[in-house]
């Protein structure tokens, strides 16, 4: 059995103090060598580049500079984070950062400022200046941009705002990002797209939306749009109260995919077809907290690992391969968790 590294991303209003490291047991399941690795200012969201070289994070403010947040590289050292440079996001509230494969570009997304700043990055990881702006509040002249969250493929660019009800696309044209052949994928309106996913070598587009508690199944076609073919609640039928849906991810081995439910408190499980990319409900999970935000699976998929905002807690769940079902295992404490990213094997 492997030990893998844990990167935790925090919110620091309520005793955390930024980037806490640990080391994840895949033969026991337990979460040991608790480390501070950074002091930063609410990095809710850090992403570790593909190589493993680097760690990105966010400061989800909007006191960074001129009413903006900010964006941070690391180098990655052992079991230590090494600063190599930071910089300000054109709007305030960072809350998701996407990189590129090829670890050209790095895309954080906006929330309050509705905008989408892209860095290029050097060969060292750093952030390079001059960066391209998107700015989504143009778009619409009714709704409100909420820019939330940006994946690189080899399409383009999609970034899922949660303002405008829609995934929008960009492809690489000449020096920089423009809007896509099919510009927008629009969901329900009120829907509120938070994250996605893609499936089956993106033959399929899973998108978990917030505000109507739904996930929405897209199916791409010869021509490279990609289709609605369904929607399906995240909530039990019977549960009244109030509730927002967080992260996504689909397993390693694409067979079982996975939602947060914050208010309902619960991993919801489906299973996926593999010739139409259908879901079908396995079941839900309470997560022994409340507010799940970001989950992630670890990387011998034996385990889904929540981070509970509001009840201070990460919970490891260990996973059934084969019905996709959860049980859970332990919990460890830890102010305001809401960003869980393994470094990898």
């Amino acid at each position: 059995m492997n030990t893998y590294t844990l990167f935790v991303g925090t919110y620091t209003e309520n005793g955390s103090e930024g980037i806490y490291r640990y080391s994840f047991d895949s033969g026991t399941g337990k979460l040991t060598h608790k480390k501070e690795v950074a002091k930063i200012g609410n990095p809710s969201f850090v992403k570790v580049s593909t190589d493993r070289k680097y760690l990105y994070a966010v400061e989800e403010t909007d006191r960074y500079e001129n009413s903006s947040g900010g964006v941070a590289a690391f180098r990655i050292e052992g079991d230590s984070l090494v600063k190599i440079n930071s910089n300000t996001t054109v709007g305030a509230h960072p809350c998701h950062i996407g990189l590129s494969e090829d670890g050209r570009f790095v895309a954080v997304s906006s929330y309050t400022g509705g905008s989408l700043t892209i860095f290029g990055l050097g060969e060292d990881g750093a952030l390079l200046p001059n960066p391209q702006i998107i700015d989504h509040n143009v778009l619409d002249t009714v709704k409100t941009s909420h820019a939330h969250s940006a994946q690189f493929t080899e399409d383009g660019l999609f970034v899922a705002d949660l303002g405008l009800d829609a995934v929008k696309r960009y492809q690489w044209v000449g020096n920089e990002f423009k809007p896509a052949a099919q510009p927008s994928l629009d969901m329900a309106s009120g829907a509120g797209p938070r994250h996605f996913t893609f499936g089956n070598g993106r033959q399929y587009l899973y998108v978990i939306n917030e505000l109507n508690s739904t996930l929405t199944t897209l199916e791409r076609k010869e021509d490279g749009t990609y289709l609605e073919i369904e929607t399906l609640s995240t909530l039990a039928k019977d549960f009244t109260g109030e509730s927002f849906c967080a992260d996504i991810h689909l397993s390693q081995d694409g067979k079982f995919l996975f939602g947060s439910n914050r208010g309902e408190n619960t991993i919801v499980i489906f299973k996926v077809d593999p010739s139409s990319g259908k879901l079908s409900l396995v079941g839900r999970e309470s997560v022994k907290g409340d507010w799940p935000r970001n989950f992630a699976l670890d990387p011998s998929g034996a385990f889904l690992l929540v981070a509970n905002q509001r009840s201070n807690n990460i919970v490891v769940f260990k996973r059934d391969k084969t019905e996709g079902t959860l049980q859970f295992l332990n919990e460890i404490a830890l102010p305001s968790p809401v960003c869980l990213e393994f470094l990898g094997s």
